[in-house]
């Protein structure tokens, strides 16, 4: 066993240990007196506030004062279609075109998908000549009104002249009822023939139904771009079986394109709609363009409003879904830029900074405007403060502080 190694190195830790934790012990037991260097000194008193009160806790503040910066609201969000839409079979066919690969340009009426028109063309013609037989109906049917209007003027003459004869006493009762009776007659046959004029128009409608729908069963054969825009999948394959709401294609528009973020409640009245605003994509192109929508409605969840910048994108070189920070111009505002280590929160839960006002520490709430490299710019206080920025978790309201005063922060 090995003694002598062991008991140096209780002896060296002992050591140690008398000259790091009890040296004020050891310096007193060999008489000697703790030399303080001109340095310590003057940094004790440098560090002292004299009107301080000698309870008060050690801080560091920096004089802050106000600047004016530009109103921009800054959200982060990204890129959206201006429109998307699923282009569905309204009827059942088989695909008899050739497919659109995605990623095709296509203007508004190109053809996305045609269907085999099976027996719905001689639907067609049997419907078409279904209404030009309703429509020679017509004519016969009017023929038979003048015809029993005819016989009626005819009928009222012979009832008039037999009315007269039976009050000379030339003629007999008999006579006037058989008169007055071949005038109810012809008023019937009148009212019938009119009637038979009305269904031959009725017939005409309903013929021309027929041609509208299977006319309306032909156009459903083909489905068109509704909007100038991007394939963003293959048109159905042709082939293809399509039943009523099968996908043909899907096609959005991404000229304008739309830059979407989400503002908070504390920044919403200063997005107004029609404001300048630009946008830096994760490439870092920037583009420019106008506030188009701002929603009155937040989300439940985050308390954010929705904002909407319509961009110029006649290439198509901005795609749907790119991240992208948005900067809403606004008017300038006065703020302070202060070190995001200074925020705090009271006991109330506020937001804010504490301050040294005649070394007594106080909490003053701000709004926070913009999250820089820099720092923070926050409102809310006044021109010219001090901020406390070290010991600020270690001191309450009304505490007495001794601040010691750093460089003020960059404005």
């Amino acid at each position: 066993m090995r003694l002598f190694p062991i008991i140096t190195a209780i002896l060296v830790v002992g050591v140690l240990f008398l000259l790091v934790f009890q040296r004020d012990a050891l310096v007193s037991f060999s008489g000697a007196e703790p030399e303080t260097t001109e340095a310590e000194v003057i940094d004790a008193v440098a560090d002292r506030d004299e009107s301080a009160p000698p309870s008060a806790v050690s801080v560091v503040a920096i004089r802050s004062s106000a600047s004016s910066i530009d109103g921009a609201v800054i959200l982060r969000g990204r890129t959206e279609a201006a429109r998307q839409v699923d282009m569905r079979a309204e009827t059942s066919g088989q695909v008899i075109s050739d497919p659109l690969r995605a990623g095709a340009r296509v203007e508004e009426g190109d053809l996305l998908c045609r269907l085999d028109p099976g027996t719905r063309a001689i639907a067609l013609a049997e419907a078409q000549a279904g209404l030009r037989e309703a429509i020679t109906r017509l004519p016969e049917a009017e023929a038979r009104v003048a015809e029993a209007r005819a016989r009626l003027t005819e009928a009222e003459i012979n009832d008039n002249a037999a009315e007269r004869l039976s009050q000379g006493g030339f003629a007999s009762d008999t006579r006037v009822a058989q008169a007055t009776a071949s005038v109810e007659s012809a008023r019937a046959g009148v009212q019938s023939a009119i009637s038979g004029v009305e269904s031959a128009r009725s017939g005409i409608q309903s013929a021309e139904a027929r041609v509208a729908a299977a006319q309306n069963q032909l156009d459903q054969l083909e489905v068109r771009a509704p909007f100038g825009g991007i394939l963003e999948t293959d048109s159905a394959e042709i082939g293809s079986l399509m039943q009523p709401g099968s996908l043909c294609a899907t096609i959005i528009q991404l000229d304008p394109i739309k830059m979407v973020g989400f503002v908070p409640e504390t920044m919403v009245e200063r997005v107004t709609l029609g404001a300048l605003a630009g946008a830096r994509l994760a490439s870092g192109r920037e583009v420019v363009g106008r506030v188009t929508f701002l929603s009155r409605s937040a989300d439940p969840n985050t308390r954010t409003f929705r904002v909407d910048v319509e961009v110029a994108n006649p290439d198509f070189s901005i795609s749907d879904g790119q991240t992208a920070e948005i900067a809403i111009q606004s008017e300038g505002t006065s703020a302070h830029l202060l070190p995001q280590s200074a925020l705090t929160l009271n006991d109330n839960g506020d937001l804010g900074v504490r301050l040294a006002v005649e070394n007594v520490a106080t909490f003053a709430p701000v709004s926070v405007l913009r999250d820089t490299i820099e720092g923070i710019w926050v409102n809310g206080l006044a021109p010219s403060v001090d901020v406390i920025v070290v010991g600020q978790e270690f001191v309450t309201e009304g505490v007495p502080v001794n601040v010691t005063y750093r460089e003020e922060a960059t404005q």
